[in-house]
């Protein structure tokens, strides 16, 4: 199973976004040094979080590492020209050796949809749209298109191409069926993030997503699943509480005002960072037997750690990732490859 980091990038009022971003570098190369699999940044248009340009801030990162897959998450593809996230992630290929992906989604937010003259009510019509033209122009040099939120497109060089033939676009989704079928018909992999209750509530959607692809004639061994969870490592439970239970709950909170939300606190915290709940929070132990518990359920392909939520310390994260890279991913790769073997030999 390959394992790896997201973050969104939060500010802090204790750090100024040129620090933050050099934290961020930092953060990425420690990642790659311990071979974890993947680095993905979000994309905001929020004051709270300083990467609205994924694409730029990967590129710089792809200078500064030398193996780890480098990914956008998401690339807010709703809002956003398909031909111009190909061509700039198509740099980033290029400029990384063929370590980029796209991760596209329709935002868990709305701030880019005025900011760049779309309206809401074509929320899930732009994405359906901007996401065939983008596979349109992964598959053909020459692409003729037309559609109904942007200009049509006849016989269309979109250049440069990338190193990898086809680029990978995984397909982001928040828990919707629909979101899950469509990455299943389309035979995309799919990312799957679970912010909140219970991850086995979140076992249908993985299996309407693989009964899409099957019906959709794609070969079953081929479909791949990534589940993304906030995440926090600590040496005890108490230091991984520590470090992240207040700023955790501080942006949960914060967010959940704007959503009309009820407040969490401490009880909720610690229901969510449970042995059932959606947090994989504590000692290296207790994260790896998350992580596995949640691969019984989806017998996932990927698991990506969201650690630095609500701005926490940089390094309180360097640490996380530390103790991630050293400790809990030999214990999840260790298990992952016997539960493989165990498969192999009953088949």
């Amino acid at each position: 199973m390959e394992l790896g980091l997201a973050t969104f990038v939060d500010a802090s009022p204790d750090v100024s976004p040129q620090e933050r971003l050099r934290d961020l570098v930092e953060e990425a190369e420690l990642a790659d040094q311990l071979g974890l699999d993947v680095f993905a940044v979000g994309e905001h248009h929020r004051p709270d979080f300083l990467v609205s340009a994924p694409a730029v801030v990967l590129a710089a990162l792809a200078m500064k590492t030398e193996r780890i897959r480098l990914s956008s998450a998401v690339t807010v593809l709703s809002s956003d020209d398909p031909v111009r996230v190909f061509e700039e992630f198509a740099e980033l290929d290029l400029l990384s050796g063929g370590r980029a992906e796209i991760m596209a989604g329709r935002g868990s937010f709305t701030e880019s949809f005025p900011l760049f003259g779309y309206d809401l009510d074509d929320y899930d019509e732009l994405f359906a749209e901007k996401l065939d033209l983008l596979l349109q122009i992964r598959e053909s040099t020459s692409v003729t298109w037309s559609g109904r939120h942007r200009a049509p497109l006849d016989r269309a060089g979109v250049w440069p191409r990338p190193l990898q033939d086809p680029l990978p676009i995984w397909l982001a989704v928040g828990g919707t069926p629909k979101s899950v079928v469509r990455a299943g018909t389309l035979g995309l992999p799919l990312t799957l993030a679970i912010i909140g209750g219970q991850p086995e509530r979140f076992a249908p959607l993985v299996a309407f997503y693989r009964q899409a692809w099957a019906a959709a004639g794609h070969d079953p061994a081929d479909a791949r699943v990534a589940i993304n969870t906030h995440a926090f490592v600590g040496a005890t439970l108490a230091e991984a509480d520590a470090a992240f239970a207040r700023p955790y709950l501080r942006m949960m909170n914060r967010i959940g005002r704007e959503r009309g939300w009820p407040p969490s606190g401490q009880r909720e915290y610690e229901a969510l960072r449970s042995p059932r709940g959606a947090l994989a929070v504590g000692t290296p132990e207790q994260v790896a037997e998350k992580i596995l518990f949640e691969h019984e359920l989806f017998a996932n392909d990927r698991y990506i750690a969201q650690m630095s939520v609500g701005a926490v310390a940089h390094r309180d994260v360097m640490r996380s990732i530390e103790l991630f890279g050293t400790e809990v991913a030999p214990l999840v790769r260790a298990e992952a490859a016997r539960r493989q073997a165990s498969a192999s030999r009953a088949a």
